[in-house]
């Protein structure tokens, strides 16, 4: 995979982004973890997943939380993790479930810029094989179409930024967020 995005020189970076985080948010299968990886790489700053910093927290996955604690304590544990979290200038991929968390999401908009990866439920359900492994939070009786209709309006109402990935390889979707970035200032 080829990228034409060039890394940002120090003036750049600050014009666009105000030496402030940027806060991926977004459905499972959305592109946070990717796209925070090749944005992080673009603009020369650190990168942090906050799913990943929840399992080093708890010393397992994600879905062996979910299914040892249940979801009311998962999304208690992946508050704690981002209310906890003390990073700047760094590009953040949060849990598809962060946005349940009201205090959590004040918390990462005071610090930081919130950009939403719009991907529809058509799209998101073919990028997501592994549901039942992949530490997705879903109560019992709730689908992932029930979970991706509840999110969008949480997606939308956190947003500072929203970036439609739909149909877009990661070059595309990368060259938009950076756009949009440079674009808010």
């Amino acid at each position: 995979m080829k990228f034409r995005i060039q890394p940002w020189d120090e003036v750049a970076k600050r014009s666009v982004w105000g030496m402030k985080n940027i806060v991926l948010i977004g459905m499972a299968g959305s592109g946070k973890s990717t796209l925070g990886v090749l944005l992080a790489k673009a603009l020369g700053i650190p990168f942090v997943d906050t799913d990943l910093i929840l399992q080093e927290r708890e010393s397992n996955l994600l879905q062996n939380i979910i299914n040892q604690y249940g979801i009311e304590e998962f999304l208690r544990k992946e508050e704690k993790a981002l209310l906890t979290l003390d990073v700047d200038e760094t590009v953040i991929a949060t849990g598809g479930s962060a946005v349940y968390s009201p205090q959590a999401m004040q918390y990462l908009k005071e610090n930081g810029t919130i950009v939403y990866l719009k991907v529809n439920y058509n799209e998101i359900e073919k990028r997501i094989r592994n549901i039942t492994t992949r530490g997705i939070a879903i109560e019992k009786g709730k689908t992932l179409r029930d979970i991706y209709d509840e999110r969008i309006p949480l997606y939308e109402k956190y947003a500072d930024i929203v970036v439609d990935s739909q149909g877009k390889d990661f070059e595309e979707s990368l060259e938009g967020i950076l756009k949009k970035l440079k674009e808010k200032g």
